[in-house]
């Protein structure tokens, strides 16, 4: 599969799944390996040594090892919903940076040696911008989903999966509205398939290009 492009991924890592859903929606085929962290394959180590998915390996050997940057490569081969012109580097690089530190110091307090609460606090400044945000329009950026509700999706999905009850019980009904409008589309129930790890020798997993993704 030389000339296949080859996704490194982790089904519920929010990183990969924003990778996996502007795959999706560009209509971008690869081949999808399926890693478990604990195991990190030798080929994906050597294509990217900082170990962390996703991985995507373009045909002619360049390498993207950045979520973010992987979803601008895959919008820029073709966006047919216009993804690109609703994108909003600010709002993500504070999801990506303020809001994961807190959401990473919330869901693992152990391992951080940090108050769960008072950074579940603080995400809410975030969720609670968000939701204001939304008060005005049903996505982020508009008047549809965009690069940037794709972005931040998966990170809200986390944060609301640790106390689900918690979550459901703020006062931020817009954003918890888009969370559960993005959570039931096709196009996640599409990129959120189950597939078995990969190891060296396997066939193959090629994702076709999806249609009607809505």
């Amino acid at each position: 599969m030389t000339n296949e492009r080859i996704l490194y991924s982790f089904r519920r890592c929010p990183y990969a799944m924003r990778a996996r859903l502007a795959l999706a929606i560009s209509e971008t085929s690869y081949v999808l390996r399926e890693v478990v962290l604990a195991r990190k394959p030798a080929a994906m180590l050597e294509a990217s040594p900082k170990g962390t998915v996703p991985v995507l390996v373009l045909s002619d050997g360049t390498v993207i090892d950045e979520s973010i940057d992987i979803m601008r490569w895959a919008l820029a081969q073709d966006d047919p919903e216009g993804w690109l012109e609703r994108d909003d580097a600010a709002l993500i690089e504070r999801n990506d940076g303020p809001f994961k530190h807190d959401l990473d110091r919330y869901k693992y307090p152990e391992r951080h040696d940090s108050d769960a609460m008072t950074h579940r606090e603080r995400g809410m400044e975030f969720l609670s911008l968000l939701d204001e945000r939304l008060s005005g329009q049903p996505q982020l950026c508009g008047e549809n989903r965009g690069l940037a509700d794709a972005a931040i999706m998966p990170f809200v999905r986390q944060f609301a999966a640790v106390d689900r009850d918690w979550f459901a019980a703020q006062p931020i009904p817009h954003l918890q509205k888009w969370l559960t409008d993005q959570l039931a589309s096709p196009l996640f129930a599409a990129i959120m398939a189950r597939f078995d790890p990969w190891s060296p020798g396997d066939p193959p997993i090629v994702i076709p290009e999806p249609s009607e993704l809505s």
